[in-house]
């Protein structure tokens, strides 16, 4: 699935994405655990993993779209 960084704070490294269908669902640090990512602005696009659905939705695993 893919969203757009809505807010990131780079000192806990957690923030929120918005789903492309509008709805905000925030991400833990450890959603970035393994990955290269450093810094995310608002506004970049990501591919996010998710677990649960409706208002039980939360991101697992989050991926700069232009990384592999």
């Amino acid at each position: 699935m893919q969203a757009t960084v809505a807010t990131y704070d780079p000192e806990t490294r957690a923030g929120s994405v918005l789903l492309d269908d509008g709805v905000e669902v925030p991400f833990p640090a450890e959603a970035l655990a393994g990955s290269r990512l450093r810094l995310l602005r608002p506004g970049q696009r990501v591919r996010v993993e998710t677990a649960g659905d409706g208002a039980g939705i939360r991101i697992t695993a989050l991926q700069i779209l232009t990384l592999a």
